[in-house]
């Protein structure tokens, strides 16, 4: 087993080079670890540098009957680009393609072509000519999250008027049922026959505008609006085993080699406003999400909602998150983690240090830094139990101030219209908030039981949308922290769990509640190795995918050759 390990290592080492192959365990491991959720070991990483030669890399894969898991920015929730365990049946390359970030506008910005390793936030800045943006243009964006693993994952869709990453328009390499290694061009560019050339082409932009073809194949998920206002379905607005976006290299899940996805972009608004909602009852906010779907001319660009007990937790455990993004910017915040994950690496090397040395350093200076919310949401934290950050845009903002103003005359609760600050900082709230989840349970862990986060989507006509749990499940939970995006009914779920209990015996009865209610799940997040695929991802991934040579186990599947 070792001399073959070393044969397949000098073969790799032979289309990168050494330098580009990484095969000691210490280095390997940021590589090797969920960002949230999973670890496992891989016999080696690679670093590619051209699509030529990630091509090249799973050829010798596949001739050493080797597990491919293809990785990008590793930002993921779910652990749904790391190996996972110890009980695979072959060797496993980690392939990192963060060095291809290219990305080629086309259409006058209209569209996108994103190479393996872009990013969003590099779209988003080079779309910023054009007054166009990205897909995602928060939370994804600031961490340094990659396009293509958010087309991979059908993941996003906070703002309310786009849905979940899709497109039909993709390069992807498969492995057939006879174990061939197939390259499929539907990226809608002319660029050759055989797959070097293909390859080679793209990267070197080797082709002229005539070879661009412009038709009607869908780059973005074309029906989101009518779906999302369809208040009376009682199938959620969006999730991610949603066979209506499962297409090629959408919603993989790592299942296909993904070399560029074609995307549409966005006309960025000319005006944009924040409204700040509070209200004790949720049947209050139900009212609001009702009627600004079903009578609103102009849907909202997003609308999050965050529990009091989030807010308070935001409030302490995501300071230092909140200042750094405000002060800095989401431009320092890829560096930001890439530092974090070292500080913690380098700390176990240390058994004085602990784990987690990172957050407990920032926790501790953050305690110096004096109240950084606005006077206005504070107000409203003390006087309401639930806050609802409305952002609307040109036309819809006028709409909005009549609406809030009468509504607010004749029902509990009220708002306020923010300043440019305020709105800013009402965002920025709600976006660090998913990290004070697990900061607390990183503090206070030899103090609870364990923790873990819940993705689900509620059915597009349920009209108690805020959890209310049966006692026994409740009983086992010693905090919860709730936000999500209310108008699609995608909430994310935080549970502290009481000391004593088993995390993965509630869980079970939570997913068995959800159930009942018709929710589904994951919503945005997928699968990874956290969930279990339903069974029309289960064939979706086993038709791309027929040896189960790309990401197996993901969604709790087999992790044998040819799904055994």
């Amino acid at each position: 087993m070792i001399y073959r390990n070393q044969q397949i290592i000098t073969e790799l080492e032979g289309v990168l080079g050494k330098k580009k192959l990484i095969t000691k365990k210490w280095d390997k491991q940021p590589y090797c670890r969920g960002w949230r959720y999973g670890s496992g070991e891989a016999l080696a990483v690679a670093l590619p540098e051209t699509l030529v030669q990630i091509w090249e890399l799973l050829e010798i894969c596949l001739s050493h009957n080797m597990i491919i898991i293809m990785q990008a920015a590793n930002t993921g929730l779910t652990g749904g680009s790391t190996p996972f365990g110890d009980d695979y049946d072959r060797p496993i390359l980690i392939i990192n393609t963060s060095i291809i970030n290219n990305i080629r506008l086309i259409k006058n910005g209209e569209q996108a072509i994103c190479f393996a390793g872009s990013t969003l936030f590099d779209l988003e800045n080079l779309l910023e000519p054009f007054s166009r943006e990205p897909h995602s243009v928060i939370g994804s964006t600031s961490i340094g999250a990659s396009v293509v693993g958010g087309v991979c994952n059908n993941s996003g869709g906070s703002l309310v008027q786009r849905g979940p990453a899709f497109t039909k328009m993709s390069l992807f390499a498969m492995i057939n049922a006879d174990g061939k290694l197939d390259l499929v061009n539907e990226l809608g560019i002319k660029l050759g026959e055989n797959p070097v050339d293909i390859l080679n082409n793209l990267q070197n932009n080797n082709y002229v505008e005539t070879d661009i073809l412009h038709s009607n194949t869908l780059c973005s998920d074309k029906n989101y609006t009518s779906i999302v206002r369809d208040i009376n379905s009682n199938v959620p607005a969006r999730y991610n085993s949603d066979t209506r976006l499962l297409y090629d290299a959408s919603g993989s899940a790592g299942k296909v080699a993904v070399f560029a996805v074609r995307l549409d972009t966005y006309p960025k608004p000319k005006e944009n406003s924040v409204f700040y909602i509070g209200a004790n009852n949720p049947d209050t906010f139900q009212k609001i999400r009702v009627e600004i779907l079903s009578k609103f001319k102009n849907l909202p660009v997003s609308g999050d909602y965050v529990h009091r007990d989030c807010y308070r937790a935001a409030k302490k455990y995501s300071k230092d998150n909140f200042i750094i993004l405000d002060k800095l910017g989401t431009k320092f915040l890829p560096t930001l983690f890439k530092l974090k994950r070292k500080i913690d690496f380098f700390s176990k090397l240390f058994p004085f240090l602990g784990e987690d040395t990172s957050d407990k350093i920032m926790q501790f200076l953050s305690l110096f830094w004096p109240n950084h919310l606005p006077h206005k949401m504070e107000d409203f934290n003390k006087k309401f139990e639930h806050h609802w950050i409305i952002e609307m845009s040109d036309e819809g903002i006028k709409e909005a101030k009549i609406y809030f103003k009468d509504f607010f005359a004749l029902n509990e609760g009220s708002y306020f219209e923010c300043n440019k600050k305020e709105g800013k900082k009402a965002i920025l709230h709600r976006f660090t908030a998913a990290s004070a989840f697990g900061r607390y349970e990183i503090l206070h862990k030899n103090k609870i039981g364990g923790a873990f986060s819940m993705d689900i989507a509620l059915p597009r006509n349920r009209k108690k949308w805020f959890e209310v749990l049966p006692k026994d499940i409740d009983e086992m939970i010693d905090l919860k922290l709730y936000y999500g995006h209310l108008f699609c009914h995608v909430m994310h779920q935080n549970y502290i769990v009481k000391m004593g209990v088993e995390p993965e015996v509630l869980k079970e009865k939570l997913l068995s509640y959800y159930d009942s209610i018709g929710a589904d799940y994951p919503a945005e997040h997928n699968v990874g190795h956290e969930y279990q695929a339903s069974e029309n991802l289960k064939k979706f991934y086993k038709k791309l995918d027929p040896t189960n040579s790309f990401n197996p186990g993901i969604g709790r599947t087999s992790k044998k050759k040819f799904w055994k």
